[in-house]
């Protein structure tokens, strides 16, 4: 993932888009772990990037769920 989503563009997608973007985020997180365990990462400021990423996720899809649960799905933009 080149960019950060902004929020706005991430509660336009679906709970099971969230959920993939999320597999695809810890992937990355693990591989740039496993970089910076071997030395060979070029900086610390992508995997701050990412655990924010995966925060932002996990936090727009709890919201979801949770107007889900309430009975108020919410609005999916086209």
């Amino acid at each position: 993932m080149a960019k950060a989503s902004k929020p706005a563009d991430l509660r336009a997608k679906t709970v099971e888009e969230l959920d993939t973007l999320l597999i695809d985020l810890k992937r990355e997180q693990f591989n740039l772990r496993f970089q910076h365990a071997t030395g060979q990462t070029e900086g610390q400021s992508r995997m701050r990037a990412v655990r924010r990423e995966i925060a932002r996720v996990k936090t727009i899809a709890s919201e979801a769920l949770k107007k889900i649960a309430a009975g108020t799905t919410p609005a999916v933009k086209s």
